[in-house]
């Protein structure tokens, strides 16, 4: 792989990581912690929103994020042709 295409697929993965990084930072900060009280007014299953996301939609999201990193960074992998195939 050549100079230029390693730093291009570093950027890709930088990006990858910024916007996922930032979906988490959404989550379980300011939905878990800065807005808890304006989503509490809403219920879900019989438990408030706010509650909810800080104890269970943020483990949720994590888990999706792990899966999407992957999914992403195996098409990236075949995109620069140094995947593991």
């Amino acid at each position: 792989m050549s100079e230029k295409n390693l730093q291009q697929y570093w950027r890709d993965n930088l990006r990858y990581l910024a916007i996922l990084l930032s979906i988490w930072f959404l989550v379980s900060y300011v939905f878990g912690i800065f807005m808890v009280d304006t989503l509490n007014n809403i219920s879900i299953g019989g438990a408030k929103l706010g509650f909810w996301f800080a104890q269970q939609g943020a483990i949720y999201v994590f888990v999706v994020l792990i899966f999407v990193y992957v999914n992403w960074m195996n098409k990236l992998d075949k995109k620069y042709d140094v995947d593991e195939e």
